[in-house]
């Protein structure tokens, strides 16, 4: 089963899908689903015995194409309709172990093509209005198979973290004529305390009104509305900063770091969207060694969030951690 059914309180879609509650769960490694194919051994997603970079669709997916039929019956107050969209997942490597930040910089750039590639071809989808890129890391966020990858949700609406950010956009363009990404980025940079690392063309750096303790931004220095307006060159760079960031999160506290990574880039809907600044938020779930921020009660259902910490001081740790990974 699954269906997208309305919740009239919020103004937003939630996905229902009960399928997803048989997904694999942290298996031996010897039957890990995302690992090259062994001759002789059980196949895996990937029926191959060596691979590079690999993208297939999720076994367990939210959204369907095509899509099944809903259980229920909407009404005009809580509508319900097809969950049609698609989810992918990408393999980063046929190693077993690893992480993002362990590859070597010229598979995060293959990597970042096949990003590329695949919002272009999700996002010309007719049915497809959002495509969202993201990497959870961690048993503590959720993850369910060790093996270095990632996952692509097409959605069929813009979800509504990203519909906000685009709105307020819009207000403030409408208000002063500028991007209001670009103003921010111009802002971290005159101040530079809540910096965290540059090339040349992209910036990271601990965001103002940060909501976790070492939240991240990655932010192109042009504005480019997404992942298909983008050179190799500056390609290059989003694998350099995402590398040196993650290498960064490990070495702050000599662990791997659970974090939530997310894709921020122009929804695919047809329409034009002039504020969008493509741009990759890191969410860490670790506020020290020992502790993990959790979305309590404030959190989750006011939705305020509250830092225990000051973001100028986090960046400050932050940069000396990418001196540490650096050697």
């Amino acid at each position: 089963m699954s269906e997208l059914r309305w919740n009239a309180h919020l103004g937003e879609w939630t996905m229902t899908s009960s399928g997803r509650m048989e997904r694999t769960y942290h298996p031996p490694a010897d039957f890990c689903p995302l690992c090259p194919t062994a001759p002789g051994a059980f196949e895996t997603e990937i029926p191959e015995p060596d691979f590079d970079l690999v993208v297939f669709e999720n076994r367990f997916p939210s959204l369907f194409d095509p899509p099944l039929e809903p259980v229920v019956a909407g009404t005009e107050l809580s509508p319900v309709k097809p969950s049609h969209g698609r989810c992918e997942v990408v393999v980063y490597t046929p190693e077993h172990e690893g992480s993002l930040g362990a590859l070597s910089l010229e598979r995060l750039f293959r990597l970042a093509l096949v990003w590329q590639d695949r919002y272009r071809e999700l996002g010309a989808l007719d049915f497809i209005d959002y495509v969202l890129i993201f990497e959870n890391r961690g048993r503590e966020v959720g993850v369910t198979l060790d093996h270095p990858h990632g996952q692509i949700y097409a959605f069929p609406f813009v979800p509504p973290i990203p519909a906000r950010e685009l709105e307020v956009a819009a207000a403030y363009r409408a208000r002063t004529g500028s991007c209001l990404t670009c103003a921010l980025l111009a802002e971290e940079l005159a101040a530079g305390n809540r910096v965290v690392l540059e090339n040349e063309h992209f910036v990271v750096y601990i965001p103002f009104a940060a909501r976790y303790p070492y939240e991240t931004m990655v932010v192109p220095r042009t504005c480019r509305p997404s992942l298909a307006e983008m050179g190799e060159d500056e390609l290059w760079s989003l694998a350099a900063a995402l590398k040196a960031t993650t290498l960064a999160y490990d070495a702050l506290f000599d662990l791997p770091l659970p974090y939530m990574m997310i894709f921020h880039q122009a929804p695919t809907d047809g329409r034009s969207w002039p504020n969008a600044h493509f741009h990759v938020e890191f969410h860490p779930l670790q506020r020290s060694a020992d502790k993990l921020k959790y979305r309590a009660s404030v959190e989750s259902g006011a939705g305020n969030f509250i830092n225990d910490s000051l973001p100028e001081e986090k960046a400050e740790e932050m940069r000396a951690a990418v001196c540490r990974a650096a050697g």
